[in-house]
């Protein structure tokens, strides 16, 4: 049975995956640069991207060189940062301990900084062709709804680990990188969270549930009003634009540039340049960004703790700026539109 599946599957993979710049090479490093990006990120906000790192840092060695903020900067508007500085870090290391050159197994890459299960199984068994089974959710999916007839631990710990047996079980080791892959695109494009393509699916002769399942309830989102202000001036012709970091000691999107922030009151309300949404993890802002002049902002709210730097229009894209501050700019037309 097994085996059977391992052929249903591979050959619905070599017909129906997915052309994605990744699986065209066995580099391990934009494969390496790919799972990355690809935690907790759409394949279609990831593309774009993905060009312009591997443009901009085009090997291991080019990543480990480059300065923190420039590797942000290419990061900005993709999310979750924490991602782009332990990689960064981690292509020190491999510079340094490893002579420019990933290591080879899971275990090994396991060491890194910001490689954990997942990721480690998924480089080795892509670019090296170890036969180490991959679970990111897509797999999860996949594994509870075919093959229901024993329950999981409830216990996450040894539920990851019976999941974890459960897909090692069915790796075919002799493709284990397209295997992986495979059952990865099957979640992701056939066994969907809701309304899975169950008529469609290659497996579903070995699936129990066929469909019959409970979808997940929605995650609960938090609701946040925030203001923002907008202070521009001109210098010679340049247009310029007023950014605050955010504090290294914040938890989310430390060391960050974005417009200042500040507290709206009734009399604010003749000053919105711009109203958006924006969300970000558990979080849905209802945005407000407010017109102010120089003198006003003085006043208003002096600079306090975090830096703040007046900076060219030109020179947005160098700086890591925060996804709803690049979408702000980008929406006043500050800064380009082709700018990623």
């Amino acid at each position: 049975m097994i085996q059977k599946f391992q052929r249903e599957l591979l050959a619905w993979f070599d017909s129906h995956a997915r052309d994605l710049p990744w699986r065209q090479t066995s580099d391990p490093y934009p494969i390496w640069v790919s799972e990355i990006m690809l935690q907790q990120t759409r394949v279609t906000a990831v593309l774009d991207y993905y060009a312009r790192f591997l443009t901009l840092f085009p090997t291991v060695t080019a990543l480990a060189q480059a300065q923190e903020p420039a590797v942000l900067a290419a990061w900005s508007g993709l999310g979750y940062y924490r991602r782009a500085k332990l990689m960064h870090k981690a292509a020190k290391v491999v510079v340094q301990e490893h002579q420019g050159m990933l290591p080879r197994t899971a275990e090994q890459l396991r060491k890194l900084p910001g490689i954990g299960e997942y990721t480690s199984s998924a480089i080795a068994s892509i670019a090296f062709g170890e036969p180490v089974a991959v679970v990111d959710g897509n797999v999860e999916r996949v594994l509870l709804r075919v093959f229901p007839d024993h329950e999981p631990p409830p216990a996450p710990a040894a539920q990851a680990k019976w999941l974890r047996g459960r897909a090692a079980s069915l790796l075919d080791r002799q493709r284990p990188g397209d295997f992986n892959q495979s059952m990865m695109e099957l979640g992701a494009m056939i066994c969907l969270p809701q309304r899975p393509l169950c008529l469609q699916c290659p497996v579903q002769p070995f699936c129990a549930t066929r469909g019959e399942h409970q979808a997940p309830p929605p995650k609960k989102m938090r609701n946040r009003h925030i203001a923002y202000a907008l202070l521009r001036r001109n210098r010679s012709g340049t247009a310029q634009v007023l950014l605050q970091q955010r504090p290294s000691s914040s938890s989310l999107m430390p060391g960050m540039w974005e417009l200042p922030e500040v507290t709206m009151s009734e009399r604010d309300h003749d000053r919105v340049e711009i109203t958006l949404r924006h969300a970000i993890t558990a979080t849905n802002y209802q945005v407000q960004v407010l017109r102010f002049s120089e003198h006003e902002a003085t006043l208003r709210f002096p600079s306090g703790e975090s830096p703040r730097q007046w900076t060219k229009s030109s020179e947005l894209s160098t700086l890591p700026l925060t996804g709803l501050a690049r979408k702000v700019l980008r929406r006043l037309q500050i800064m380009p539109k082709d700018v990623k």
